[in-house]
């Protein structure tokens, strides 16, 4: 069986909803969403002015598409055109006549109450404040109505084109309807059509000036003590005064002569038309007040007397001078609506309604009431400045939420008025059987007032039980007639109703009948609410594309105030209007309610909606871009130095402080209601975002494959500056890793190398290895003063907006500043960043492509050098004796050398492919220096986490092994092994166990990349010419130069001459890379020992270095020359010894064993024939 839920189970399950909390626990910053409620409407009067108003103000779009076919009668298919034109337009036509005659059946009833009113024998009746008020609705309609029919001008040119094509196919052909299709011609053709015959035909009732005086007076009282709650309601109030004196001024009645009379104040209606001078007339029209006057028959003659007709602006319009008594508003009545409802939460929560007292409800009363003034007044005041056209438009949204329904009770003592007058009893015992709700359904039998008699003086006690709803509205009415009829001024006799009530009483019941209007709109509480915050009228604008005479069918976004004023918060970045943007397209809701619920349009709801998708695309596209730039100016001013700052600070050059924002709310909205969907902010931000970073790191990657590679530390530093942008953004989206970002960007996903790894390879190959020179002193690589190959074109740097670099175009000039002391060289900061950057694989492919660039040069070029070369050393050159000194010795090896020392390719072509080689080993060399250094540090890191303790200091009396137990305890938790296998699932235990024991090869191996390269290009000399043919001796040869070591003697002799003034010296031109490479290959040859006991210029140094002689031989000074043997002498044992290191590095840790030949000792040559 279905279980039975009592209503009260169900209530309280409701309630407890209220309490329930959402998962995301967004900010509430947008409007709340609309509640589907029945809200019966009782009320029937005039509800047919919307369906003519949408009639003529809402057309349907075919009728004016098919009109424009209409053009003229020499068409072939005209027969056709006709009619379409008449099936289109028929239906239409049929609305404007049912309006035409709506009209003048309205103002033939409007004519027949006030000719019924104006009767001189009703003048002294009472008329009750209410009828007066819907006399005045009625004024308003007919000027709402007229106006609305003088703006359509395409009315009149679609009926003219349904009447030539219902002429043309004999659709009219009785003389009834001709005649009624020529009156409605007439009546569309005539301006103000409305207006005049509603003058005409009341100038004709004796009187009618009394009854709209009545009108005016009871408006300007209204207004003046604002008895109104919505905009529309005080707007109706202006529009009736200035509409009641048009029709009250002319040919029978003169309004000058009325306010002479003191019938009417035109003084205080000059003094509100000129404070508010204009006002909405419907939808997104507007009228000036002042006009109503100026139109007015005798205006000319009293213009003097109006000050609102002058064209200065009111001080009304100028919203930045309300918004101070706004907000102070707005602050007082939020504080104490909180106070309120923080009350309730803490005394009244587990109270009933009914236990609430009298003064409680009151509070509450009160407090609903002002807060729906505020709002209408707020909401008025945007609509008045939008109509006036101000470009300075603040919006300003506000909420009311009332948790407990008002009661309203009567008071007793106000029915129970004692009064001798039979017709004031009768009127109070009217009230009394109209709205009392006694306690039991029944009136108390004993009550003294039933039988005439005073109150004893204990007081009776009238009980009445608290409900949850108020009364009807017809109850409401009746009583405030009858109310209103005994303090009338007019009661159709000499003695009026109100001198038979005492003075209190009087005063009660003028107190109660002003405050009980307000009844009616508190007791429709939400669609009171509704109308006081409708601001959908900003968003129509048919009246202004009326104006261009069909030339736009609809205009810009830039045109649409709903997103003028949500763009006007994106384009300032205000921190303080930033979390109320969604207001503003709550706008965007209000005017698709409207389209719907009032005009009933369909097209209407779709312009909206296609508006809506247009302006939200751009809404998030802005958001999105600003929240990017927001986090990447905060990432970039995170890394910026500090003390950069502030020394551009002294230097008088600001770098401006990120201004702080509240993007993080925005950020948090994942269910955003606008037009019935709900959307996830957060979810479409991020989408954007992602792209944005990955568009960022492309940007990155794209100005490092624009320029050299010195510019790879500035790659470094955008991609830090994007990671730490992706860091701040993911603690309020779900972005993907930043790695996989980064490798997407890189186009290394699959690839076994990048973008990155390409460019840097590129570079080696066509710019680094042939133009840069290396200085063993400073450890840098320097672009060469005398470039020996063509300069290659690289791409052009892509255009990047600032927020796709460092955020900020401050923040560009101060990383640029910093980034410029990178850019004219080489060296550990940029293998550094190049170790990071490729990672092992990387670092892998690049030095496998070197080896391939070194094989090609060694086996190639070089090779054919050597060999060219070889055949002009001299095949015998025994190094001179001491005797000869230095100047002779000097002179013998440039004799000897002479065909080196003048060979033309050799100080060009061929030092320039051994520089290259040079320069690859250097920087083979140095990337594994750098990559030691990142992996020390990774070492250190991880030893806490693998038990790998350092040695600690043991004092005296201290025992090493009791310290190291305490301090591995001590570091337990952080072993990471045992903590995975203790908790963590199989596929953890098995990374866990690999990575620790990776990282335990590696620090016992202390693998050497560069001892494996040195071992890969010892292959590549594999051609006899570099070692030469076996020694005659049978041990070395000592005087041939046919071995490699012999030839770079040569060379080096030859770099070692001193150049001219004018001249740039080997080292300005290839660097230490050139040497390196000659003494690579020596090394690699193993003829190190051999060259350096026979190379030309130690011999020569050595020479020089005991005589001390210094001459000029052949135009070689001799002690310069001397002095740059000895700084090679130098670098060249540096290189050997480095390359010795590296070469012996994997002989074993044990002492190096000397490889000892026996040879037969020599043979003289007179026993060698025996």
């Amino acid at each position: 069986m279905t279980a039975q839920v009592t209503l009260e189970d169900a209530l309280s399950n409701v309630d407890l909803l209220e309490e329930l909390p959402l998962p995301d626990q967004q900010p509430c910053i947008e409007p709340p969403p609309s509640s589907l409620l029945y809200q019966p409407n009782f009320n029937t009067n005039f509800e047919d002015r919307n369906a003519f108003v949408t009639g003529i103000a809402r057309y349907i779009e075919q009728a004016t598409v098919h009109s424009n076919m209409v053009k003229c009668n020499e068409q072939p298919n005209r027969v056709e055109i006709y009619e379409k034109t008449v099936e289109v337009l028929e239906p239409e036509v049929t609305k404007l006549m049912n309006f035409m005659y709506f009209q003048r059946n309205a103002i033939e009833r409007f004519c027949g109450e006030v000719k019924r009113l104006c009767h001189a024998e009703r003048r002294k009746d009472f008329v009750s404040e209410a009828y007066l008020i819907t006399l005045g609705k009625f004024i308003n309609m007919f000027a709402v109505l007229d106006e609305l029919k003088n703006m359509k001008c395409s009315v009149k040119n679609d009926h003219s084109a349904y009447k030539r094509a219902a002429q043309f196919l004999r659709k009219m052909a009785d003389p009834q309807s001709i005649q009624e299709s020529q009156n409605l011609s007439m009546f569309l053709a005539n301006h103000n059509k409305i207006t005049q015959s509603l003058q005409q035909q009341l100038e004709v009732i004796p009187g009618y000036e009394e009854l709209l005086a009545d009108i005016v007076n009871l408006c300007i009282d209204y207004y003046e003590n604002k008895m109104y709650l919505t905009p529309s309601e005080k707007h109706m109030l202006l529009k009736v005064m200035g509409f009641g004196l048009y029709l009250m001024d002319g040919s029978v009645s003169n309004i000058y002569k009325l306010d002479a009379k003191k019938r009417i104040n035109l003084s205080k209606i000059d003094k509100f038309f000129k404070q508010l001078q204009v006002v909405p007339l419907f939808g997104d029209m507007q009228i000036e007040l002042a006009r109503y006057i100026k139109t007015s028959a005798h205006y000319e003659e009293n213009k003097s007397r109006w000050t609102c007709t002058s064209s200065s602006s009111s001080p009304q319009y100028n919203i930045c001078e309300q918004m101070i008594q706004i907000r102070d508003d707005h602050m007082r009545f939020i504080s104490e609506l909180a106070r309120y409802s923080n009350s309730e939460v803490v005394t009244g929560s587990g109270r009933q309604e009914a236990q609430k007292t009298d003064a409680e409800y009151r509070k509450l009363f009160d407090l609903s009431l002002q807060g729906l003034q505020l709002l209408s007044q707020w909401s008025a005041h945007v609509m008045e400045v939008v109509m006036q056209k101000c470009n300075k438009i603040c919006y300003f949204g506000g909420e009311i939420r009332i948790s407990a329904s008002e009661n309203m009770c009567q008071n007793g003592s106000l029915v129970r008025a004692h009064s001798p007058a039979l017709l004031v009893l009768s009127v109070l015992q009217a009230i009394r059987k109209t709205v009392c709700d006694w306690e039991g359904g029944r009136e108390p039998f004993n009550d003294p007032a039933l039988r005439g008699e005073k109150d004893p003086k204990s007081g009776f006690d009238v009980k009445v039980p608290r409900r949850a709803v108020g009364p009807s509205s017809t109850q409401l009415y009746m009583v405030r007639t009858m109310l209103e009829s005994l303090i009338a001024d007019k009661s159709g006799s000499k003695k009026t109703l109100r001198s038979s009530l005492e003075g209190p009483t009087i005063l009660d019941i003028e107190k109660f009948h002003r405050e009980s209007f307000f009844y009616t709109h508190l007791i429709n509480f939400s669609e009171t609410l509704q109308q006081c915050c409708d601001l959908s009228q900003l968003w129509f604008r048919e009246f202004f594309l009326e104006l261009t005479m069909g030339r736009r069918i609809q205009f810009p976004i830039e045109m649409s105030m709903p997103w003028i004023l949500t763009d006007h918060i994106l384009e300032t970045k205000e921190a303080s209007m930033m979390e109320y943007v969604l207001y503003s397209l709550d706008l965007y809701n209000d005017s698709a309610h409207y389209a719907l619920t009032k005009f009933k349009k369909q097209f209407l709801y779709d312009e909206i909606e296609a508006e809506v998708n247009l302006c939200f695309d751009q809404f998030v596209y802005k958001l999105a871009d600003q929240i990017f730039g927001y986090y990447k100016v905060m990432a970039g001013s995170l890394l910026l130095d500090k003390r950069l700052r502030s020394e551009c600070k002294n230097q008088g050059a600001t770098i401006p402080l990120l201004t702080s924002n509240r993007y993080e709310t925005l950020l948090k909205q994942r269910h955003v209601q606008l037009l019935g969907r709900s959307i996830d902010l957060n979810r479409l931000i991020t989408q954007r975002i992602s792209a944005a970073m990955y568009k960022s790191l492309e940007l990155s990657i794209g100005r490092f494959e624009s320029e050299d590679l010195t510019s790879i530390v500035e790659l470094d530093g955008l991609v830090e500056i994007n990671k730490m942008t992706h860091k701040l953004l993911s603690r309020y989206m779900t972005l993907d890793s930043f790695d996989a970002m980064f490798r997407e960007a890189n186009h290394n996903v699959s690839a076994p190398y990048g973008r990155i790894t390409l460019h840097v390879f590129w570079e080696l190959n066509y710019d680094f290895l042939p133009n840069y020179c290396y200085n063993g002193s400073t450890n840098r690589f320097v672009r060469t003063v005398l470039p020996f190959s063509q300069e290659f074109q690289r791409d052009k740097q892509p255009n990047a907006q600032p927020q796709y670099l460092h955020g900020s175009k401050a923040l560009n000039l101060a990383y640029s500043s910093i980034y410029s002391n990178y850019r004219n060289f080489v060296g550990p900061p940029h293998f550094k960043v190049i170790c990071r950057l490729l990672g092992y694989q990387g670092i892998a492919v690049v030095m496998e492509e070197l080896l391939k660039v070194v094989k090609s040069l060694l086996q190639g070029t070089i090779l054919q050098y050597v060999k060219t070369l070889m055949e002009v050393m001299p095949k015998i050159c025994r190094l001179p004796r001491h005797e000869y000194g230095s100047p002779g010795i000097l002179e013998f090896f440039h004799h000897q050398l002479k065909d080196i020392v003048e060979y033309a390719e050799l100080k060009t072509v061929c030092f320039q492919n051994l520089r290259e080689v040079g320069n690859a080993i250097l920087f083979c060399l140095l990337i594994e220096q750098s990559l030691s250094l990142e992996e020390v540090c990774d070492l250190l890191h991880a030893a806490p986490f693998q038990n790998i303790l350092p040695r600690v200091h043991v004092k005296e009396g201290e025992r090493l092994d009791a310290k190291m137990k305490r301090l591995e305890s001590k570091y337990a938790p952080l072993h990471l092994v045992p903590l995975i296998e203790r908790l963590g699932t199989p596929q953890q235990i098995a990374i866990a166990r690999e990575g620790d024991l990776l990282t335990k090869e590696r620090l016992c191996c202390g693998l050497s990349m560069f001892e494996v390269i040195l071992t890969r290009i010892r292959t590549f000399l594999d051609d006899p010419i570099w070692r030469g043919p076996l020694p005659s001796n049978g041990v070395m040869h000592v005087d041939e130069c046919v071995e490699f070591h012999r030839l770079w003697s040569a060379m080096q002799f030859v770099y070692c001459i001193p150049v001219g003034t004018h001249e740039f010296t080997v080292e300005q031109c290839f660097g230490d890379g050139l040497h390196w490479a000659g003494c690579m290959i020596i090394v690699l040859l193993g003829q190190q020992r051999r060259f350096d006991v026979l190379d030309f210029c130690y011999h020569l140094l050595k020479v020089q270095k005991h005589d001390g002689k210094d001459e000029v031989i052949k135009n070689v000074p001799l002690k310069k020359m001397v002095e740059r043997i000895r700084k090679f002498q130098i670098l060249n044992d540096e290189i050997i010894a480095t390359l010795d290191k590296y070469l012996k590095s994997g002989d074993g840790e044990g002492t190096p064993v000397e490889h000892v030949r026996c040879f037969q000792p020599p043979i003289h040559q007179s026993l060698a024939s025996n």
